[in-house]
């Protein structure tokens, strides 16, 4: 109980910085590590919150368009894996895609929902009922908390038993090919990544770093460490990050060329 506790718990925040975007409960990494935290399965956890991470990178809302749901989609398949289902990760993956696709659709719903209560909010303004405003606020934030924390507790009242029997009735060609196109969407998601760091002074290192996990046999924290210090003498090095590039004088950002950052740097 205390268990279903804590992941209904972590369900509620999830659901609600979906939308508060503020302490990122709702990203997988975040959101499958406390989920296998809570049913003392970590590794799992972490390990699905980091698939999964790599698949929801592209996901982001733009303007009115709602992104697939990374909340729903990372607590459900955690629950599953991390639980008494005890789905293995593949599968606990190709069922994230549904999920969260299933989340979008409720989101929208509650985003429908809360047009009304922006309604009662703009009433409780004209009479300067400023706790009223909040409490409006704090309610529609609550439904976005339920969102996620309701179908969540469903999934645990129902047991493993019905849920793997449900899973077992799915088609392996579709379970197989949910699988299929999640990985490539983690694909995608690592293409995204390279992509930001994509500058002719970072491709070294990339390569370095790919050289080095083939070749030798660090582990990710002994890689990490080689990154930091590297990256460390790079600052130390290179011109524009110290005054070398300069002469010395108003210091590596007006050796830069820009202007405002040489104006900042002489104070």
């Amino acid at each position: 109980m205390i268990s279903a506790f804590f992941v209904i718990l972590v369900a509620f925040l999830a659901g609600m910085d979906g939308i508060l975007d503020e302490f990122q409960f709702h990203q997988p990494l975040v959101a499958a590590t406390l989920i296998g935290l809570a049913n003392g399965h970590v590794t799992e956890g972490i390990i699905l919150g980091g698939m999964l991470q790599m698949l929801a990178l592209g996901w982001m809302n733009i303007g009115a368009a709602v992104a697939p749901d990374a909340a729903l989609a990372s607590v459900v398949s955690a629950y599953l894996v991390t639980g008494p289902a005890q789905v293995n990760i593949q599968e606990g993956m190709a069922i994230a895609i549904p999920l969260a696709v299933a989340g979008q659709v409720l989101t929208i719903g509650v985003r429908t929902i809360t047009v009304g209560l922006a309604h009662i909010a703009d009433k409780q303004a004209e009479k300067g009922n400023l706790r009223g405003i909040d409490f409006v606020n704090i309610g529609a934030l609550m439904l976005q908390g339920l969102r996620i924390a309701i179908p969540t507790a469903f999934v645990i009242v129902l047991g493993a038993g019905p849920v793997n029997a449900a899973l077992d009735a799915i088609p392996d060609v579709i379970t197989k090919g949910l699988a299929v196109a999640g990985g490539f969407i983690v694909v995608v998601g690592y293409a995204m990544v390279i992509n930001m760091m994509a500058t002719p002074k970072l491709w070294p290192f990339f390569f370095l770093g790919f050289a080095l996990a083939a070749l030798t046999e660090l582990n990710l924290i002994a890689m990490g460490i080689i990154g930091t210090v590297l990256a460390l003498v790079y600052l130390q090095l290179a011109p524009e990050f110290n005054d070398s590039g300069n002469g010395g004088n108003g210091g590596g950002s007006a050796g830069s060329g820009d202007e405002l950052d040489a104006i900042l740097n002489n104070y």
